[in-house]
């Protein structure tokens, strides 16, 4: 055997043994799996899920329950020292000094009030009280139309003054109440979102409350699945699946959260025009945006201005929306045309 051949033979064992190792090493590695954490917040729960080859979830745990009691203590009615309830408790028509997330809220909230024509509006508190559906806890009977008319006149986004350059709010009236209810799930979903982004975090699924925020594919490519609850408390059952990425989703319906009385059925969802509840036929709806506080905002709008109304706003202003109305014994479906390509098949 020539010595050239004896060096190229002996050459090719390094080769073969880097080959192996470099198979076996790799079938070591970390693969990407989907990582969870979930809690309680804001009197509901939370699950935030993100995919990552690091099986650590302590420390997004941490900041996530760090983030979402910071909003609660900012945006909560029920703490009597939060900042919402500060504000609420002052009878000072002067400008106030907000903190950056209530500012930004209120700025979106009254936003969407103007666009919605009122339909949505922070400032309906005083009517969700009087009707049971406050921190004040359950009425007896549903309030009589003085009583309405009183808590009315405390009523209107037009009310709140925002003051973008010095980040401050003044009230028209003094005794103006301002329920972050209907928006502030929405955006902790928003905040919780950045907050894993700015972690390097770039594949998740957040929920507060039934709101939603969903970025990227699970592993394998797949897209997250969502269950659209079908509108009736005593079932539970699931009236469609969406498949989603990269888009916010919120839900709001009358079907939970009421009370009886002689037979009659008062909704949670008050309309501001009338200072009473939704009377209509639409049982929940499901908005799908960029954003999880526009989402949760627009959900609650729609649910005020009922299917026909809700159907034609979104419509006109490109909005996509699932409406779901009680018809007979059953119920019927109205999807704008965007909707459709979310449902799973």
């Amino acid at each position: 055997m020539s010595k050239l051949f004896k060096q190229l033979k002996l050459v090719k064992w390094p080769a073969a043994l880097l080959l192996a190792i470099f198979v076996i090493t790799g079938c070591q590695q970390a693969k990407d799996e989907v990582r969870s954490v979930q809690g309680l917040t804001m009197g509901t729960s939370y699950a935030v899920k993100w995919v990552s080859r690091d099986e650590g979830t302590q420390k997004v745990h941490a900041s996530v329950e760090a983030v979402l009691k910071d909003i609660n203590q900012s945006m909560s009615t029920y703490i009597k020292t939060s900042e919402l309830s500060q504000l609420n408790q002052s009878e000072s028509t002067n400008w106030m000094p907000l903190s950056a997330g209530l500012y930004d809220v209120l700025r979106l909230s009254t936003a969407i009030s103007e666009q919605t024509g009122g339909a949505f509006d922070v400032t309906v508190g005083p009517l969700v009280n009087l009707w049971g559906f406050g921190p004040d806890g359950r009425v007896v009977k549903a309030p009589v139309e003085s009583q309405i008319e009183t808590q009315r006149a405390r009523v209107g986004y037009q009310k709140v003054g925002l003051n973008p350059e010095r980040q401050q709010v003044k009230k028209a009236v003094a005794d103006l109440y301002i329920d972050l209810s209907a928006v502030a799930k929405g955006y902790a979903v928003d905040r919780v979102a950045s907050l894993l982004e700015e972690q390097g975090i770039t594949r998740y699924l957040v929920e507060v409350g039934g709101e939603l925020r969903a970025k990227g594919l699970k592993p394998g490519g797949k897209d997250w699945r969502i269950a659209i609850e079908t509108p009736d408390a005593s079932t539970r059952s699931v009236q469609r699946i969406i498949n989603v990425q990269d888009i916010a989703i919120a839900t709001s319906g009358d079907y939970r959260n009421y009370f009886e009385e002689n037979g009659v059925r008062f909704s949670h969802t008050i309309d501001p025009a009338t200072g009473a509840p939704i009377k209509h036929s639409l049982a929940s709806v499901t908005v799908l945006a960029s954003t999880c506080a526009e989402a949760d905002a627009l959900a609650t709008a729609f649910m005020v201005m009922g299917t026909e109304r809700g159907y034609e706003y979104a419509m006109q202003h490109r909005i996509n929306a699932l409406f779901i109305r009680k018809s007979g014994n059953g119920f019927e479906e109205v999807i704008t045309p965007g909707f459709k390509k979310y449902l799973a098949k």
